[in-house]
């Protein structure tokens, strides 16, 4: 190693907090607040033009209230809780459905929903935003609404039989045809994604609400994610699942490997269970050296492959840079092999050098594989959102203070 790791910490802490506070929030609450409507624009294109009129996508939404609670847990910052409760207060207004329960997918840019679909993803994220809503604040109602969307989860996605969750339903939680959460997604009844954030949602709101169904579904959470979604020779995730759990793809996400080898950690810690967290643990080291195949010679992480079909997508998308980051830091932690804080290291360059747009703020989507920068997609919106990067920046500073 070329420096000794405290002086990597140190940099990679500093560099976190300075990018967070002076780039990604301030983006966000200049760039993206909607005076006029209320909440936030859904949308601003790869010329960072703002879309005035475009749809309001759930997990956008819920991804600036995650972002900017944790940011006020960490800094107190009252400018961060003002663009939390700003997040909060448009969510419960517009996405909660009081007639059947749960959370719309899309809304109109004036608030009418859009898309009624009761995708599950969308409902952990809320979960996920609102739990950290009320460590930040101790709002009750965040917690409350948390809960709620728990339980809706349970009674209507969960598989008793065959174990699992369902994707998706309708606006009354009756059966759906479509239940992708995006066009390039395989039309299955499981997902290796949605699993994965429910168990994160989960995670979080067990820290605040150790109730015990909640503690029984976590670790089942973690023990599908070892017994089916894993695959133990190669230690890749499997992405797509018929309702048997029978594989229905063979790609390799970079990303969703890596970001699961640290979430799935998580969630075993947070249960304090000494004996599941060392199993983990070790799975998790696995699994990211599994991701490694992906690593390119400047630090980045490649999108997907599926040799199946010879495809290869040699992208550095913004969320995988996040979760390598986070990933290797996490591996580190776990074995202490200086090469993954190396790694971590190198990874940060990369997307400090290439990713971050120092003229307009926030992050571009991608770099592509010639080099050049992905203007094209989004700045922000429907998936580009303040989560990834942000919770990178915050998982820097609270591993390494």
């Amino acid at each position: 190693m070329t420096r000794p790791p405290e002086s990597i910490k140190a940099e990679l802490k500093q560099s976190a907090v300075n990018e967070l506070t002076h780039n990604i929030l301030p983006f966000w609450m200049n760039r993206m607040t909607d005076v006029k409507n209320g909440g936030f624009y859904g949308r601003i294109d790869g010329g960072n033009n703002i879309i005035h009129d475009a749809p309001r996508g759930a997990i956008l939404n819920a991804r600036i209230l995650w972002s900017f609670s944790a940011a006020f847990h960490r800094f107190r910052e009252p400018a961060y809780l003002e663009t939390a409760k700003r997040a909060k207060d448009y969510i419960l207004q517009y996405f909660f459905d009081n007639t059947y329960g749960g959370t719309y997918w899309v809304l109109n840019s004036d608030g009418s929903p859009l898309d009624t679909k009761k995708q599950i993803y969308s409902q952990a994220f809320f979960i996920y935003a609102f739990s950290e809503y009320f460590m930040a604040t101790e709002d009750r109602e965040g917690l409350d609404k948390a809960i709620e969307l728990f339980h809706l989860i349970e009674k209507h996605s969960f598989d008793g039989g065959l174990n699992g969750y369902f994707e998706a339903f309708d606006c009354k939680w009756g059966e759906i045809a479509d239940l992708r959460l995006s066009a390039k997604d395989a039309n299955e009844k499981k997902t290796m994604n949605t699993h994965l954030h429910i168990l994160e949602a989960y995670t979080n709101l067990y820290r605040i609400w150790p109730d015990e169904r909640l503690r029984k579904q976590l670790r089942n959470l973690v023990m599908i994610f070892i017994e089916k979604i894993l695959d133990p020779g190669s230690n890749h995730l499997n992405l797509f699942f018929d309702e048997h759990w029978r594989r229905k793809s063979t790609i390799v996400s970079y990303g969703h490997d890596i970001e699961s080898s640290w979430l799935l950690y998580e969630a075993a810690h947070v249960l304090g269970d000494s004996e599941l967290a060392d199993r983990v643990a070790g799975i998790a080291v696995k699994v990211v050296v599994a991701a490694m195949e992906g690593l390119q010679p400047d630090g980045s992480l490649m999108y997907e492959r599926d040799d199946a079909i010879g495809h290869v997508d040699l992208d550095r998308h913004w969320w995988v840079q996040s979760e390598a980051v986070v990933g290797f830091i996490n591996a580190w932690q776990l074995n202490r092999d200086n090469d993954f804080l190396e790694k971590a290291f190198k990874s940060y360059d990369f997307i400090n050098t290439y990713l971050v747009d120092t003229n307009n703020g926030e992050w571009f989507w991608s770099i592509r594989s010639d080099g050049s920068i992905n203007t094209v997609d989004d700045k922000a919106g429907f998936w580009k959102c303040p989560y990834h990067n942000s919770r990178m920046c915050l998982e820097i500073m609270t591993r390494f203070r």
